[in-house]
């Protein structure tokens, strides 16, 4: 390929829109544009990387006996709804788009495809003959996001594979599972990338395990806790870990003891003394579900911990299944009760508030009490005598009233102590997420009736699993890792070309004649060969060489009529040298990776 064929604009100044590195460096070199928030044209020079990384996808999913497919990205609302999905996903801040066409159905572009696949296994997978079976895709998907930012990491329109497996039993699905873990591994070191693989919570899809794959970047949106000796790694949302040991209360009765107006642990124990682990923090929330009215939730955490809101979410889903999706779970405030309750006072033996429904009573449940570990565990603590301008000083559990339902629901921290070794200490680093497997278990078979006939002659739900990877995304976060202050660094395997020929005068015809040799050639010897034939000059040439960042820079500059070049390595191991045209070549041509 010619550089003057290539319809190459580059940029000199920081686009204004961009925020990160690797979005920057993706708008200036010329690889998209963007057309709309979150939306961007993915010009040639990036359709070729894209194209690269789906090889190397494509060849680890034959590894593994996957079977490409492609499926619709319009979906019938219908399916959403069996599966109890569509009201999370459309109601609120729900990120489907969605539309009722002509014949007044509703329909979905599809963020996911949970449904539509599983709708195709409960119609052609009828026996445990047929089984394992795993189909993927690489194809757009649609997401809504409320505030797309970064370029591709979180764009509402991107390029995604995602795979599925269907097995007849739990075993047969964790064997695939960990084929999968292994092959995406191979993946993300094939494509250059450092990734580290992290417990994950499911999420919205859901399953009884997940694990995600980050790749590490100081722009990564995600937190990832680890521990130093490599035995442990999660996303903060799903990260457990111990909490430091609370400062014992002096012993003695319950006591009331006057805090005006002394709202927070910070100014109750800045007036009193109190250590933060001597206190319990009482949070009354409100969740709204797609199916039932909404509930009163209160959660008793330690004084000195932070609430996981991920790992309530779960907490409060799993515990109403009958309300359908979670919409949210919001600060329950005085205008949502009928009765005045004594915010900023409040002790977990509050008694069950009555819910406002427009100006009538709501009936409603009674308050979903919960209590994180770190609570339960104290002896005797200080809380809100849930009156004004008081708390209690050695409250008691059982004393007071019952424990609350004990889960975990603290935000692990960095520097916590480690479950599996105390004396190991989370350690934090920011991550990009490029993959996410998860085994769904009978979630989606069961919703929407997908069977098949066992050895035994008898009908049960499939297995099935979950496997998806961010191609565009993962695109940029390769650049996010792998950039300088020239610009891109592409790792060899998904760079655009391997090899960049820069002609420093194109008015001299000794170098235009001996730099279209050296491209014929290595083109002939199957190398991804670039030339930049442009009639610039030659440090515009340099510079925007570097800034697109093709792994090696091959210059036939004056010495052309001596054969002699230099060539540049871009990742910076070998630097520059000058050599022979004929050495030049051999070495290119004897590369890994150097053939498309």
């Amino acid at each position: 390929m010619r550089v003057s064929r290539l319809m190459l604009v580059t940029l000199r100044d920081d686009p204004a829109e961009a925020e990160i590195t690797s979005h920057k460096l993706l708008l200036r070199a010329g690889y998209m544009r963007r057309l709309a928030p979150g939306i961007f044209a993915y010009l040639p020079l990036l359709w070729r990387v894209l194209q690269k990384v789906s090889a190397i996808v494509r060849e680890e999913m034959a590894a593994v006996d996957a079977l490409e497919t492609l499926l619709p990205q319009l979906q019938p609302a219908d399916l959403w709804r069996r599966s109890g999905r569509w009201d999370g996903y459309t109601a609120g801040e729900g990120i489907m788009f969605h539309l009722v066409d002509r014949q007044e159905r509703s329909l979905g572009l599809g963020p996911t495809h949970e449904e539509v696949v599983t709708e195709l296994a409960a119609d052609l997978l009828r026996s445990y003959r047929q089984l394992p079976v795993c189909l993927y895709q690489i194809q757009t998907k649609f997401r809504d996001e409320i505030r797309p930012r970064f370029g591709l990491m979180r764009g509402r329109e991107f390029i995604m594979k995602d795979a599925y497996s269907f097995h007849a039993d739990e075993a047969c699905l964790r064997r695939t599972y960990a084929a999968m873990d292994g092959a995406y591994r191979r993946i993300f070191e094939r494509c250059g990338l450092r990734a580290v693989a992290v417990e994950a919570d499911s999420g919205a899809i859901g399953g009884s395990a997940s694990q995600e794959f980050m790749v590490t970047a100081e722009a990564g949106e995600d937190l990832i806790l680890a521990s130093p000796d490599g035995r442990y790694a999660a996303n903060q949302e799903r990260a457990v870990s111990l909490p430091a040991a609370p400062v014992p209360l002096a012993a003695g009765a319950c006591q009331p003891l006057a805090t005006p107006a002394q709202k927070s642990i910070e100014e109750l124990c800045a007036a009193h003394g109190f250590d933060p682990t001597q206190t319990l923090k009482v949070l009354l929330l409100l969740a709204r579900f797609a199916a039932a009215p909404p509930r009163g939730v209160l959660v008793c955490l330690r004084g000195d911990q932070q609430l996981n809101d991920v790992k309530l979410a779960n907490a409060v889903t799993a515990r109403c299944p009958d309300a359908g999706a979670l919409l949210e779970i919001v600060p329950l405030l005085a205008e949502h009760l009928w009765d005045a309750v004594p915010f900023g006072f409040l002790g977990p033996h509050l008694a069950d508030p009555v819910l406002r429904q427009g100006e009538a009573r709501a009936a409603g449940a009674p308050l979903l009490r919960l209590a994180d570990p770190s609570a339960a565990d104290l002896e005797a603590f200080v809380c809100g005598a849930n009156r004004s301008d008081e708390h209690l000083v050695g409250a008691r559990w059982g004393e007071l009233c019952p424990v609350p339902e004990v889960v975990d629901l603290r935000a692990a921290q960095p520097g916590d102590r480690c479950l599996h070794d105390a004396s190991q200490r989370l350690e934090a680093a920011r991550g990009i997420e490029v993959g996410h497997i998860f085994q769904l278990g009978r979630k989606y078979s069961e919703a929407l009736e997908a069977r098949f006939t066992n050895e035994a002659g008898s009908e049960e739900p499939l297995w099935m699993g979950c496997y998806g990877i961010g191609v565009s995304r993962l695109a940029q976060a390769a650049v996010e890792q792998h950039h300088d202050a020239d610009g891109i660094r592409w790792p060899v395997t998904i760079a655009p070309f391997t090899v960049i020929i820069v002609i420093a005068s194109s008015q001299d015809p000794v170098q235009v004649a001996l730099a279209e040799e050296l491209y014929e050639r290595l083109r002939v010897g199957g190398c991804d060969v670039l030339l930049d034939d442009r009639p610039e000059r030659a440090g515009v040439k340099f510079k925007d060489a570097d800034l697109i960042g093709i792994p090696w820079r091959l210059v036939v500059g004056r010495g052309a009529g001596e054969r002699k070049v230099e060539l540049v390595d871009r990742s910076g191991d070998t630097g520059k040298r000058e050599l022979g045209a004929d050495a030049a070549l051999e070495h290119l041509l004897s590369l890994p990776f150097a053939s498309p």
